[in-house]
C-alpha cells in the first residue's frame, strides 16, 4: 500500500497505537517488531480489541478487510508520520541534550499550552518509535508542536529531523552521556549537533542557545535565527536567587517582574527554566503567563522531585544519571544545611570503557563533601576504591533501607534508569 492511501485512512481513524494493551476503539494498530517481540502476532488480537485495521508486514497473518500488508511496518509508520508532518505549517521546535530535555520540553509545553494549542512528546517517547507517534498525534488545528528527540549512536538526531522537519531547535547541553555509542564528548557533540545541522541547512531556521555554553555556541554558527539565553549578554538573562528548598529564579532582562519561584530541586534546573522562558518570549507568551506556567510546573517521573517521607526529605532525581548529572547533583546537595545528608546512588549505563573511569570519578567527587551516609548500587562500583556501603542491586538496597530506620534526614536519590533507584524508597 502507498502511504497517500495509508494516509487517507489515517484521516479518517487520526488515532495510532503500537501496543495492544493500550488500544482504544477505532485505533490503527501498527505491528511493530522488536528483539523479543513481533508485534504481527497480535494483530488479530488488536482487531478483537477494537482497532480499525492493522498495518502488518507478514502476510500470514493477513486478515481480509482488516489488515494493511506494507513491507515494513516501522518504515511504514516513519513515513506517515513525514507526511503528516508536511501537511502542517506550524512551528515545530525540537529538543535534544543529554541532560534536562525532558524537563526543559515539559516547561516549554506549559509556557506555549497557555496561548497556543499545543501537542508536545508525552513523557520521555523521544526514540525512532517515539518521535512519529508524537507527530502522528497532532491535529489539524495545532499551533505548536513540541519533539523531544533522544540518542545514543550519531545519526539518530539527523534521522529524526528527516521525519519531523522542524523550524526551531534547542539543545540542553552535551554531557558525558551514552559514551558507549557515541565514543567521546566529541562523539556526543556531533550527534546532538546533528539537530543544528538541519536548522542550517534551512533558509529560516532557528535555534534557541544556552550563551554561556562555548561550545553551543560554536556549533550553532551558520543558523540563519539565533536566539540567546543564559547570564551574559543575551535576550533573556537570568541567575538563581535561592536554592533550597526550591530554585526561585530572577529574570533580568527578557521579562517584567520576573521573578519566578518554581517547584524544582536543584540549581541546575536554571538553563531549563531559562529555556522556557525565552521561546515564551519569542513566541509572544504574555510575561504573566510564562511566570504563571512555571511557577505552577510540578516534576514527575522522578526529575528532580522533592518528596517528604515521614520525617525524611528525599530529592527523587532516579530517573537517569550520567557523568555530568550526577555530578551536578551531588554538587547541589553538599549546599544543603545539613549534618544528615545520605546518598543513595546507582551505578552510570552505557559509558563503554569509560565506565570504570567514570565510575572511579564519581567517588572522588563523593569523597570531596561530608555526608552522614553513601550507599551505592551497581556492579560497576566494584572496581572503586571506597569504604561506603554497597550492593549489587535495589533490592538489597531497598531491603537495608527498611531495615535502617532512617528519620530527620536530607537523601538524594539517583541513578541509571536501568537500576531503578527509586524502588529503595517505594
Amino acid at each position: 500500500m502507498n502511504i497517500d492511501l495509508l494516509y487517507q485512512i489515517y484521516q479518517q481513524n487520526p488515532s495510532v497505537q503500537t501496543d495492544t494493551r493500550q488500544l482504544k476503539n477505532g485505533d490503527i494498530y501498527f505491528a511493530l517488531k522488536g528483539p523479543h517481540f513481533n508485534g504481527n502476532h497480535f494483530a488479530k488480537q488488536a482487531l478483537d480489541a477494537g482497532a480499525c485495521y492493522a498495518v502488518i508486514d507478514e502476510e500470514e497473518y493477513s486478515i481480509e478487510g482488516k489488515t494493511i500488508f506494507v513491507p515494513d511496518v516501522l518504515q511504514a509508520l516513519q513515513q506517515l508520520a513525514l507526511h503528516h508532518r508536511k501537511q502542517l505549517s506550524i512551528p515545530v521546535i525540537a529538543i535534544t541534550g543529554s541532560n534536562g530535555k525532558t524537563t526543559t520540553k515539559e516547561l516549554v509545553h506549559a509556557v506555549l499550552s497557555t496561548t497556543y494549542k499545543t501537542i508536545a512528546t508525552a513523557g520521555n517517547l523521544n526514540n525512532h518509535i517515539g518521535v512519529p507517534l508524537t507527530l502522528l498525534k497532532i491535529p489539524a488545528d495545532a499551533e505548536m508542536a513540541i519533539i523531544e528527540m533522544g540518542a545514543n549512536h550519531a545519526g539518530e538526531i539527523a534521522s529524526y529531523c528527516q521525519i519531523a522537519l522542524p523550524t526551531h531547535g534547542l539543545i540542553t547541553n552535551c554531557g558525558k552521556a551514552h559514551l558507549e555509542g557515541f565514543g567521546s564528548l566529541e562523539g556526543v557533540k556531533k550527534a546532538k549537533g546533528e539537530l543544528f545541522d538541519y536548522l542550517r541547512s534551512l533558509a529560516h531556521g532557528y535555534a534557541f542557545i544556552m550563551w554561556d555554553y562555548d561550545y553551543l555556541q560554536q556549533m550553532s554558527k551558520g543558523i540563519s535565527g539565533i536566539i540567546k539565553y543564559g547570564t551574559g549578554d543575551v535576550h533573556v538573562k537570568g541567575h538563581v536567587t535561592q536554592s533550597l528548598p526550591f530554585m526561585q529564579v530572577k529574570i533580568t532582562q527578557g521579562l517584567d517582574n520576573g521573578s519566578i519561584q518554581t517547584h524544582l530541586a536543584g540549581d541546575y534546573n536554571l538553563p531549563n527554566v531559562l529555556a522556557a522562558v525565552t521561546i515564551g518570549n519569542y513566541f509572544k507568551v504574555p510575561d504573566k503567563k510564562i511566570v504563571s506556567a512555571i511557577e505552577n510546573y510540578q516534576p514527575a517521573n522522578s526529575r528532580s522531585q522533592l518528596m517528604q517521607l515521614g520525617t525524611n526529605q528525599v530529592i527523587m532525581d532516579a530517573y537517569n544519571a550520567n557523568p555530568s548529572s550526577m555530578k551536578a547533583a551531588i554538587e547541589h546537595f553538599a549546599l544543603i544545611t545539613s549534618k544528615n545528608k545520605i546518598l543513595l546512588l546507582g551505578s552510570m549505563a552505557e559509558l563503554g570503557e569509560e565506565t570504570e573511569l567514570e565510575h572511579k570519578t564519581l567517588i572522588q567527587e563523593i569523597k570531596k563533601y561530608p555526608w552522614k551516609q553513601v550507599v551505592l548500587v551497581g556492579t560497576a562500583f566494584e572496581k572503586t576504591n571506597h569504604s561506603f556501603l554497597q550492593f549489587d542491586n535495589v533490592m538489597q538496597a531497598k531491603e537495608w533501607f527498611g531495615q535502617a530506620n532512617i528519620q530527620n534526614s536530607h537523601i538524594l536519590v539517583k541513578g541509571s534508569r536501568s537500576i531503578q533507584m527509586e524502588k529503595i524508597i517505594s
